[in-house]
């Protein structure tokens, strides 16, 4: 290849375009607009024209010279005026004295100015001088301009080695990195030979985009034109290795340098902390002290921040003294990482120490500390120490205000959050996605979950961590169907990750929604992700709460490496279904397997102990969690117990129970009572335990719903109208029942009363059809029925909605005869719903599942798997056939 120092005047190849401009678009031959800038000369200005003609010149070059050493002074604003004075004037511009404004504009990054000087030239000069592009060139790159840098590298008679390294560096530097390696390429085919500058430019590319294949490349022309000896050049090749992870080619590049800087040191022992090697790198640092070379900056902001990584607090401490002696202390970057350092491994009081010691602070050093509160469960002293930085004058950044929201968060404080989004808003601060995502959490959490939508549909770029905080904040907010529609428009332009599987299992999970769930399995076998241990968690946490035991047992199994909450859902799920024997067999193998339970593991095994009627056992594993293993019950524990004894009948029992508590009881416990007072018909005692719940709690739905629930199963409606007129005094309302069943993959929600479904004619038709049949097998319970709608005061009637029916009669049109139907409902299922689907899964001869809000129902031949506890009506077996 002809290697010469410049290029011919030859037009680029029509291949080699602007990125921002579509290839059809490209001009030939470059032609300059007009330009538009109409200079109004006043009575003084033309005063001062005079004055120029007559005194200040004589020839042109003393203008020139005028205007050159007004740009040595730096007096740009003069220089200008100079320049249109010439044009008035019509005295010609030399190219040095354009030189020489440009720079300077360059150089205050005087953009309006520029551009202005860009037009004159334009409107003189058909053709650019090496010199003169040179200037235009730099000059945009620096103002971020690239396509008009473009326009006058294309415009340009000749173009040097200089010309292509500022054009490729303003494509690297605005992320243009195939277009900066496109044209590094264009520039050899050219004959342009390439110097110290072009290949660090070059190899940066390559490590930011981890191209190492092309890195390699760039080596060898490394070595073929001469410079595997220049200093510059072996630090950029020693970056790029380890930017894509070749520490081992990085580190024998380094050892054979003959002649190492600071940089050489630094690309190489932050290139180990890059690649999590922290050892080696840290070994490095200390070979670089044995041979006495100082450290700068750059190498202890890298340590300090390799040993924050680590989490090693003793490491910490040690660096914190090495930078004391060593003087760096005075500097608040290095300050700044100490507080960082300090707080990741929770030494909040060292970092508060060195924050109050610290004479200058920055924006950085007051967010390091409001993120290390935060990261630290301390959101209120993060509120107040970004109030404190206000005081002092001091303005938040992006990460500042993200750490800010995320305090107020977990405080509920909606306020301050609301003040805080206008201040984003205000300050420009919005425009950066993590302020964004961090408003949508903020917003999700304080249950204004359709703000935090909006805030969502807001962000021009989102990111992964924008879908799954949108997707968890739908799920946190009981909106789990929405949260699989987002989910489906993510994975059309993004990959999720391993969180956003975590918070798309738990929306398939409270919907019940098995086959959304098994596709999402499916998804991490194919992608071949690496689970952490929340991954086969949610996976088998989804099983169970989609009614499928079996598959959640096979992935149980599976799973080497489980931790207590494995062992707690798989609890957790035969509590659910009433499973107590099983539930102490797993317990047995829990512990025998060397497993220590924690307090949620007895909390499951006392629920399934209760829904089992096995008293003796729940009272045994009570004793157990206290003695054994040294937990402390807490209220959850206690509200167990009574429910245990409750259930079993023993009412007063469970009354001098929570009476000799060691702990006051909450609403949950005399809940607990009052549910076992519906089970039982005991009127009195739960109008006792009503009292004491109203006393402390009257705004929660659903312990009213429990008194009604009582007073309607023993004829009271005084009572239930009584507690009715409560509630609508306390502007108390129920949430319409809603039930979802999933059909061939999609999920299908029903509201009780809402006749907007496309197939409502049909489900109701199939939903008549069998109340037919149900009139003619059981005359008696349609009566009692009719009765109890009539008076409106049913539990069926004023709290169940009956969504279920509507879901069931869904799915028989919709899926073929024998599949087993799997319906999720938000509220607890009525008597009358509960009789209806026994009958139905005895006429189709199906498997019907409902999940409500107490337990699962697995109906099959017209049998339920609870028994039929605590229903106000159980069907005869005549009855059913």
């Amino acid at each position: 290849m002809a290697v010469s120092a410049k290029t011919p005047a030859n037009p680029l190849p029509t291949d080699l375009i602007h990125p921002h401009q579509p290839k059809t678009h490209l001009p030939k031959t470059l032609k300059f607009a007009p330009n538009p800038t109409n200079f109004q000369i006043s009575f003084k200005r033309t005063q001062e024209i005079s004055a120029f003609q007559s005194n200040s010149i004589e020839d042109n070059t003393n203008l020139n010279s005028e205007i050159t050493q007004l740009c040595r002074q730096g007096n740009l604003e003069q220089a200008i005026q100079y320049l249109h004075t010439m044009e008035e004037i019509r005295v010609s511009v030399e190219e040095e004295t354009y030189i020489s404004v440009l720079r300077l504009c360059e150089w205050k990054r005087a953009t309006e100015e520029g551009n202005r000087v860009y037009s004159r030239i334009k409107k003189s000069r058909t053709r650019l001088s090496i010199r003169l592009g040179n200037a235009l060139l730099s000059m945009f790159v620096r103002f971020d301009n690239l396509l008009d840098a473009w326009f006058v590298f294309g415009k340009m008679s000749e173009r040097d080695v200089f010309s292509w390294n500022v054009i490729l560096g303003g494509y690297a530097k605005s992320g243009f990195f195939d277009e900066a390696l496109n044209l590094y390429h264009r520039m050899l085919w050219v004959g342009i030979k390439p110097d110290v500058y072009t290949f660090p430019c070059v190899l940066r590319t390559c490590g930011a985009i981890q191209d190492k294949s092309r890195g390699k490349e760039i080596h060898l022309h490394v070595i073929r034109f001469g410079f595997e000896s220049h200093i510059d050049v072996i630090n950029a090749l020693i970056t790029m290795y380890v930017k894509c992870g070749d520490v081992y080619s990085a580190r024998l590049l380094f050892d054979k340098m003959h002649k190492k800087d600071r940089i050489s040191w630094n690309a190489m022992i932050a290139g180990y902390f890059e690649n999590e090697e922290f050892l080696e790198g840290l070994n490095l640092f200390l070979m670089m002290q044995s041979l006495e070379i100082q450290p700068d900056l750059m190498t202890m902001t890298s340590v300090i921040s390799a040993s924050e990584l680590l989490g090693d607090e003793k490491l910490g401490s040690a660096i914190h003294g090495y930078v004391i002696k060593t003087g760096f202390c005075v500097d608040v970057s290095v300050n700044n990482s100490l507080i960082q350092m300090h707080c990741s491994v929770g030494n909040l009081v060292e970092a508060e120490n060195l924050f109050c010691r610290m004479k200058v602070k920055d924006v950085v050093s007051w967010t390091a500390m409001i993120c290390g509160y935060e990261k630290n469960e301390l959101p209120n002293k993060a509120v107040e120490s970004y109030k404190q930085m206000v005081l002092e004058g001091v303005h938040p950044d992006e990460i500042t205000i993200a750490s800010v929201l995320s305090a107020c968060s977990s405080l509920g404080l909606l306020d301050t959050g609301i003040k805080l989004h206008k201040l984003a808003s205000k300050t420009r601060l919005i425009q950066y996605t993590i302020v964004r995502n961090t408003l949508i959490e903020m917003y999700s959490k304080c249950r204004l979950v359709d703000k935090a939508l909006e805030v969502f549909k807001q962000i021009p770029e989102k990111n992964v961590i924008s879908w799954t905080s949108m997707i968890f904040g739908l799920k946190t907010n009981n909106r789990s169907l929405e949260a699989l529609t987002l989910f489906r428009q993510m994975k059309t332009s993004l990959k999720p990750n391993i969180v956003t599987l975590v918070a798309v299992l738990s929306s398939c999970a409270s919907l019940g929604a098995l086959m959304c769930g098994k596709e999402i399995h499916a998804h991490v076998l194919r992608s071949g992700l690496d689970p952490d241990k929340f991954l086969p968690n949610s996976l088998i946490d989804m099983y169970v709460r989609c009614g499928k035991m079996d598959y959640a047992w096979v992935q149980f199994e599976m799973y080497e490496d489980k931790d207590v909450s494995s062992w707690n859902i798989m609890l957790t799920g035969f509590a659910e279904r009433g499973q107590g024997k099983q539930a102490s067999d797993l317990f047995r193998r829990m512990t025998d397997e060397g497993m220590t339970p924690d307090e949620i593991t007895f909390i499951a095994l006392l629920c399934a102990c209760s829904k089992s009627g096995m008293v003796n056992e729940g009272l045994e594993y009570f004793n157990i969690m206290k003695n054994q293993y040294a937990i402390t019950p807490n209220l959850k524990h206690y509200a167990c117990l009574v429910d245990l004894l409750g259930r079993a009948g023993f009412l007063q029992e469970a009354l001098e129970f929570i009476e000799d508590m060691p702990l006051k009881p909450d609403p949950a416990v005399w809940g607990a009572l009052l549910n076992a007072c519906k089970i039982h018909k005991n009127v009195e005692l739960g109008e006792l335990a009503a009292k004491y719940i109203f006393e402390m709690d009257s705004e929660s739905v659903g312990y009213y719903l429990l008194l009604c629930n009582l007073y309607s199963d023993v004829g009271r409606w005084y009572g239930v109208a009584s507690v009715r007129k409560i509630m609508s005094e306390n502007g108390l309302t129920v949430d319409p029942g809603c039930s979802w069943v999933e059909v061939k993959g999609s999920v299908h929600a029903f509201l009780s009363g809402d006749e907007s479904h496309p197939q409502i004619k049909e489900i109701k038709g199939v939903l008549e059809g069998l109340d037919e049949k149900m009139k003619k097998t059981s005359s008696e319970i349609l009566g009692s029925a009719s009765l109890i709608d009539k008076a409106e005061t049913s539990r069926a009637d004023l709290f169940c909605g009956h969504s279920e029916r509507l879901a069931i009669g869904f799915a028989l049109i919709n899926t073929v005869p024998g599949m087993p139907i799997r319906v999720t409902k938000n509220l607890y299922m009525c008597g009358s719903c509960h009789d209806t689907v026994k009958f139905v899964s005895k006429i189709v001869r199906r498997e019907i599942t409902v999940r409500d809000t107490e337990q699962f129902h697995n109906f099959k031949d017209g049998i339920c798997s609870c028994g039929d506890e605590g229903y106000w009506r159980k069907l005869s077996e005549s009855e059913i056939q």
